[in-house]
């Protein structure tokens, strides 16, 4: 580390940036870039906690000091405010005197400069990096520091916020050299370059990936941070999963429980060729004596083409043996319950309680297999949700991972909130007979014996509504604060599938990965448009979501779709991500604004403690090691895709980022030649960024994009966490 020859490091960070109320002139530069837009523009505070963690962690650790205009007497709420958005500990510096005179103006300069002055008298060792941003005094503040203390300033790291621009690192004479980008994770390059800290890490920890309980935001969920000792299972395809799901709900009897959260239920949906139905299924099980219990989520009016209808029809066919199904509107506007899960919890014998969760809901349409010929009950596509062929995922689980999957329904099920409010929702379920609310159930019972080698920590979005939802009054945002703080540690390949991708706010996680690491690849696997579908509000989302990862990582971004042997489309419905064959997620959200804030969602990440010796048994290079099911996940996905029978050629990223290349690359020209000669293996096909099929006119940024925003990809966060771009 170079620290100008003296022995300590200290940090000085300007928090009045960062606070969910800020001075004046730094609320109207937050609404402006809040209406900001393009692929260019980064700005947010993603990030800064990790540039203030890797210099506290150093070797030696750094002393943190937070600097700010507010008076003395509001250090309680302050400290509050800064452990709830997850900074490292540290000394709180109260330059100011009077809240209304000096910090709601943008006043004390003058004093948090003579503050600095004090603290560099009373530490004379010590070096100091002063973080800020330059829409306030900072750039004036640090500037003067640096000049009248020559040699005490190690760096200035400025998070930009006026205008658009690049990380960018400069030395002004004698200066220190200042670091400049527009958010942490683009700082922190530049960064560690010049205090000369190497991109390694200490031993590593589960907490280096997981989120730790104050980072999940939520102090009111039972949830526990995660558990260990379980074993995972992927289950690729809804006729895997269904097939699965129908043998272990054959094995409950008295005194068992089966719970289940749902978008949507059909209960004529086959589990097999042979049966049985969803509803009889789960009928036999309550008719064998368990306790069969569900939550759907009620759906919108069916003359906007939703599904209450079908999702009644269940309802209808379980309550006639005695299970309880509620359909649940506790949402907020233009919302929904997309969470999907199955748990099974034996009486007599836990070494057999198993939970499902993932992509695949128990509806028509999603049993289809490796083929891709599509689910043979809707080859006829009578409904628009049906979709020919698809490709979905599922885990199985087992272990002390249960009863937290288990808690997740026991929380929804106890929420006192009636299910439905309005009166265009509660005169029709009158009218039908559905309940109003559930009997009671007991709470999840002791965790089942350890069964495996995977860390599992299960992730939620719970939206902020009104009336508060008692297990999340400030609703749950986890699953993007794990995605980020995960993309964070992100070194060669982050592999994605996802039924959408993306929104901005989503998509500027992964660009401020991919500039952050150069060798950084993304490959997604999306849906493609059907032939006949035209323009539509949801391009203007996916063009700018797609042209900002493209802009930041040029060819180390490939975004393809799928068709089966036959050339037709495959409907991408997984939920799936892999990161540099550690970390890996398989759930309900999609990488777009509403999983991640609005509607409720419900995602396992897995950290696998048997590593994976092959070659590269390091891929990140941060002593992670590959690890056990994360590379069997993204190995089993790629092959299928790749028409690949082994590893070999997929093992190293830069490997399996050139085959991806060539292959989708070798079947286009295929297709460009009319057909002609054999086709080439595999079914990746570049997919036609929408930017480049969609002109983005004024109109549709304009108009559209804003209907977009709110309708299709509505914002659950509070109006602070979306002024700061932050989760």
């Amino acid at each position: 580390m170079t620290t100008g020859g003296l022995r300590q490091l200290g940090v000085v960070y300007d928090v009045d940036g960062v606070l969910r109320i800020a001075p004046l002139r730094r609320q109207w530069g937050r609404l402006h870039a809040l209406v900001a837009r393009g692929s260019r523009d980064r700005r947010s505070l993603l990030g800064m906690q990790r540039v203030l963690g890797v210099l506290a962690d150093g070797e030696p650790p750094a002393d943190v000091y937070f600097l700010t205009a507010l008076p003395f007497r509001l250090a309680r709420p302050l400290r509050a405010a800064l452990r709830h958005d997850q900074y490292p500990g540290g000394t709180l510096l109260m330059a100011g005197q009077s809240l209304f005179s000096g910090w709601l103006f943008g006043a004390g300069l003058e004093r948090k400069r003579a503050t600095l002055d004090r603290l560099a008298a009373e530490h004379p060792d010590t070096s100091w990096v002063l973080v800020g941003d330059d829409a306030g005094h900072d750039p004036q503040l640090f500037e003067g520091f640096a000049r009248d203390h020559p040699g005490r300033v190690a760096a200035i790291a400025m998070r930009r916020l006026l205008g658009v621009a690049d990380a960018s690192t400069s030395t002004d004479g004698d200066g220190p050299p200042v670091v400049e980008a527009p958010n942490g994770e683009e700082l922190l390059p530049g960064l560690r370059t010049v205090l000369g800290l190497e991109n390694t890490e200490r031993e590593p920890r589960i907490d280096d990936w997981f989120l730790t309980e104050s980072q999940r935001g939520n102090p009111a969920t039972r949830l526990r941070p995660w558990t260990e000792g379980n074993d995972v299972r992927l289950r690729v395809h809804g006729s895997a999963y269904y097939r699965v799901l129908a043998a272990r709900l054959a094995t409950t009897g008295p005194g068992d429980q089966v719970l289940f959260l749902g978008w949507r239920g059909d209960g004529d949906q086959q589990l097999g060729d042979q049966g049985p139905t969803v509803s009889q299924a789960l009928a036999d099980a309550a008719r064998c004596g368990a306790r069969v219990c569900g939550l759907l989520w009620r759906s919108h009016l069916t003359m906007f083409g939703y599904h209450v209808a079908q999702n009644r029809r269940l309802v209808a066919d379980l309550q006639a043996v005695g299970a309880e199904v509620l359909l649940d509107q506790r949402i907020r506007p233009l919302g929904s319950h997309h969470q999907k899960l199955v748990v099974i919890r034996h009486d007599t014998d836990p070494h057999d309680d198993v939970a499902f969760v993932g992509g695949i809901d128990l509806v028509r349409g999603a049993r289809d297999d490796i083929v891709h010929l599509g689910d043979p009950q809707s080859t006829a596509a009578a409904d628009s949700y049906d979709r020919d062929p698809r490709h979905d995922a599922q885990l199985e689980l087992r272990g002390p991972v249960v009863r937290d999957l288990h808690e997740v329904f026991f929380e929804r099920w106890v929420d006192p909130t009636p299910l439905v409010r309005l009166p265009w929702h509660v005169v029709p379920d009158l009218v039908h007979r559905l309940p109003r609310h559930g009997s009671a159930l007991p709470p999840p019972t002791p965790d089942p014996p350890a069964t495996g080698s995977c860390a599992v920590q299960v992730l939620r979005t719970y939206p902020r509504r009104t009336p508060p939802t008692p297990f999340a009054p400030w609703g749950e945002r986890s699953v993007a604060r794990a995605f980020i703080k995960a993309l964070g540690r992100a070194q060669r390949l982050v592999y994605v599938e996802d039924q959408y991708l993306w929104s901005a706010d989503v998509a500027r996680v992964f660009a401020a990965a991919l500039r952050r690491a150069p060798d950084l690849h993304l490959v997604a696997v999306v849906p493609r448009p059907h032939h006949d579908a035209g323009p539509n509000p949801a391009m203007i989302g996916q063009a700018e979501a797609m042209a900002m990862v493209h802009e930041a990582g040029g060819e180390r971004v490939q975004i393809l779709d799928v068709e089966n042997d036959e050339a037709s489309p495959v409907y991408v419905h997984a939920k799936v991500c892999v990161i540099d064959d550690v970390w890996c997620t398989v759930g309900s959200n999609n990488f777009n604004t509403r999983s991640w804030t609005h509607d409720s969602e419900l995602v396992c990440a897995i950290l696998d403690q048997e590593r994976d010796g092959r070659a590269p048994a390091d891929p990140g290079g941060l002593g992670d090691g590959a690890r056990g099911f994360a590379r069997r996940l993204r190995l089993e996905l790629m092959r299928e895709h790749l028409g690949l029978t082994g590893d070999d050629e997929i093992l190293d990223p830069d490997h399996a980022a050139d085959v991806v290349r060539a292959r989708s690359a070798a079947l286009d020209a295929w297709h460009a030649g009319g057909g002609e000669g054999v086709r080439p293996p595999g079914r990746l096909r570049r997919h036609t960024p929408v930017h480049e099929q969609v002109e983005i006119t004024l109109r549709r940024r304009w108009i559209t994009g804003p209907a977009y925003r709110m309708v299709l990809d509505p914002d659950g966060r509070p109006l602070r966490a979306r002024l700061q771009r932050t989760y």
